[in-house]
């Protein structure tokens, strides 16, 4: 699990760089409005941190390379243009369109391969290592962990009262191990995962991570085939529980944010609600719950 000092180190880093992002409150459920960050998700603080501390050690000449079904591309990028360091960025080609364009104003050299995260992941790994650029994992490297740790301090600083369960939306991992190690026991987090792209569930089950296939309404920012080291070292460690949600719930959860809030989520976020309107996450009478709305980098136009 990220050390406390791993966690405080990456918020001194980033204070300057992020957005501290507002909590929503409706009677005992709370939102984490994290997807109003810069680039329209929690990745810009992995990222941030990611880099300012490669930075300490020196960057190399030939900048950064990320792959991602899109929010930790365009974290990247965001991050790389703000600190004035080249970027490249892997996606797959089923990426969705608003993430590819959006990534292409930011100023990234964009490269479309494969159909999966995996393929991306693989041709920028080895892009990295023909270049010397630096490599930065979209959810399994300490300081990426660290950085989007800094969002679970910030959530204990806006709820001074206290809450007790986070749910959180899992693809590969890179956001609950670091809300877990900020939460630390202050809160029970609990991972929302959909049913046709459930990493960590199937690692829990299993004893260790293990791939899984992936598809769904949600693959392109939860569709990691296999979960992290970090986040499965974190959920044994810290015991984290894990739910699923299937496709019809989550495009009802994202389409109720929007009727009931006017927030315009990707469907990887709303898995996190839809775990609440499923009843796949049954709180308990007086449980002070918060939903963690952590991306917004998608074509709002079918909400109307």
């Amino acid at each position: 699990m990220i050390a406390r000092e791993d966690l405080e180190a990456a918020a001194r880093r980033v204070r300057s760089r992020v957005r501290r992002t507002p909590v929503l409150l409706d009677g005992e459920v709370g939102y984490k409005l994290e997807f109003a960050q810069h680039a329209g998700s929690f990745k810009t603080r992995g990222m941030f941190n990611k880099i300012l501390a490669a930075a300490e050690r020196g960057l190399p000449r030939a900048g950064v390379v990320a792959a991602s079904g899109g929010n930790a591309g365009l974290a990247a990028a965001y991050a790389a243009r703000e600190l004035g360091v080249e970027a490249e960025i892997f996606v797959p080609v089923t990426a969705p369109a608003v993430k590819v364009a959006k990534l292409g104003k930011l100023g990234a050299r964009v490269t479309q391969i494969g159909d999966e995260y995996a393929e991306a992941y693989a041709a920028a790994v080895v892009h990295a290592e023909r270049t010397g650029a630096l490599f930065c994992h979209a959810y399994d490297d300490p300081d990426m962990v660290a950085g989007n740790g800094t969002l679970g301090l910030e959530l204990l600083e806006q709820m001074p009262d206290g809450f007790d369960t986070v749910l959180v939306a899992v693809g590969g991992g890179g956001l609950i191990a670091g809300v877990a190690a900020a939460l630390d026991g202050r809160a029970k987090v609990v991972a929302v995962e959909p049913r046709t792209a459930r990493a960590l569930h199937v690692a829990l089950e299993a004893g260790e991570p293990v791939d899984v296939p992936v598809s769904g309404v949600a693959a392109d920012s939860l569709g990691a085939r296999r979960v992290g080291a970090i986040a499965f070292e974190t959920a044994v460690t810290a015991g984290l529980s894990a739910v699923l949600v299937d496709d019809h719930a989550i495009v009802e959860a994202r389409r109720r944010l929007w009727d009931d809030y006017r927030l315009a989520v990707e469907h990887g976020t709303a898995a996190a609600q839809a775990a609440l309107d499923s009843g796949a996450y049954v709180p308990e009478p007086g449980e002070r719950v918060i939903v963690l709305l952590c991306g917004a980098n998608t074509d709002p136009s079918d909400l109307a």
